[in-house]
């Protein structure tokens, strides 16, 4: 099994890509088997290779955005360089870049131009904003993402200000849309000959991630409910919610109306609740203060015992229900490790086996393979001799500094 070719084996990808949303794609590409390709700067290499967290010089940040790559170090403001990239270029299959807008095209690695030396090429172009709008030519990062496409009032709670995350849910998001993207438009070029760009945006990705609730707002011209998930209709009502324990510790249940007084009669909150008048949930729908008062007494009656036995009675009720993780406890859930979406690997550098993420996709037959983050040009020799670059050719384009 292990021995297996992955379901990208034989597709490759040259990439300009720094951070987060323009490296995860590729990153996941060669996951699955791809052949990809990163340019850098000789000497410097990606900023993001001392972000994070450090052990023995390995970075957290860069070896999660950036394992199984080939690097590449070269100089594309020299002619050379530009000459050598247009090589590789020539029998790519996808060409990525999340540079500022309008740098690409100043730098010569621009669409129009490499789509002359490759016209089946699939050009990604990753932006902050989306190129069309009024602030289409500014930069942007994880945090404008998340401004702009309305995640934060997601993590405020009733009467909170509303924030971004520390988690780069903008980046993420994009990162997975534009691998989407990208992998439909290889489809179309494999089968065709025809290559085309592809554009996402940090804010794009966002608005995507806030899916139904964000067509519902519209539809109702007005913000979400907050303090809970709460939608459905007046007579057919649903929940969606968050408690804390009597040790504080937080748990999360989902049910429909039908699942309503079934899960209240199970967790013996039921007659609680009338007593107070708060059984109703279809009242939240249509005022505050009876959705304040509900989730009011029902925070009350989660904090008399621990989450465990409120999660494992409502999932012997059949309703969905979970203790809610911090990032350490995801990390150690038997699930998330029985299914391998938390991954070990072992670097001999530092003496070290270290936690990083598995793969989220299970293949029967063609499996995702998980590789380490490249050193800072370490397949300068390998992938020039390929394009028939001679040793000494090669030593001399490093002392020009162009690799």
């Amino acid at each position: 099994m292990a021995d297996r070719t992955g379901p990208l084996t034989g597709v490759k990808a040259v990439t300009c890509s720094t951070a987060q949303a323009g490296t995860v794609p590729y990153m996941l590409m060669a996951d699955l088997g791809a052949e990809v390709i990163k340019i850098e700067v000789p000497g410097v290499g990606d900023s993001s290779r001392t972000a994070g967290e450090l052990k023995g010089g390995i970075s957290s940040f860069f070896e999660t955005n950036n394992r199984g790559v080939k690097s590449l170090t070269l100089n594309l403001k020299s002619e050379e360089g530009r000459a050598i990239l247009h090589k590789l270029v020539k029998d790519a299959d996808i060409f990525g870049q999340n540079f500022r807008p309008g740098a690409a095209e100043k730098n010569g690695f621009g669409y129009e131009e490499l789509k002359k030396i490759n016209p089946a090429l699939v050009y990604v172009s990753v932006s902050g904003y989306g190129l069309l709008g009024p602030h289409g030519r500014l930069p942007g990062t994880d945090a404008v993402g998340q401004a702009l496409g309305g995640v934060a009032e997601a993590y405020a709670g009733p009467g909170e200000a509303m924030r971004t995350g520390v988690v780069s849910v903008a980046d993420e998001s994009c990162a997975i849309l534009t691998f989407g993207g990208l992998l439909a438009a290889l489809y179309y070029a494999k089968n065709t000959g025809i290559g085309q760009k592809v554009e996402t945006s940090l804010v794009g990705g966002i608005v995507r991630l806030m899916g139904w609730t964000l067509t519902t707002t519209m539809w109702r011209n007005a913000n979400p409910i907050t303090g809970a998930r709460i939608n459905g209709t007046r007579e057919r009502p649903g929940i969606a919610a968050t408690f804390n324990d009597r040790d504080g510790k937080p748990l999360v249940f989902q049910l429909g109306h039908i699942d309503w007084t079934r899960a209240m009669e199970a967790l013996g909150f039921l007659a609680t609740l009338r007593e107070r008048g708060a059984d109703d949930l279809g009242l939240a729908l249509v005022s505050d203060e009876m959705k304040n008062k509900i989730l009011g007494v029902l925070a009350e009656l989660f904090a008399t015992d621990s989450r465990d036995r409120w999660v494992e009675i409502l999932r012997a009720a059949d309703i969905v229900s979970a203790p809610v993780n911090t990032l350490l406890e995801a990390s150690n859930d038997p699930d998330v490790l029985a299914n391998g979406y938390i991954s070990e690997v072992e670097y001999p550098e530092i003496g070290e086996t270290l936690k990083v993420h598995g793969s989220p996709w299970q293949f029967s037959e063609t499996p995702a393979k998980i590789g380490v983050a490249p050193k800072l040009g370490e397949h300068n020799a390998d992938i020039l001799s390929g394009l028939g670059y001679s040793e000494s050719e090669i030593i001399s384009l490093r002392a020009q500094k162009i690799i």
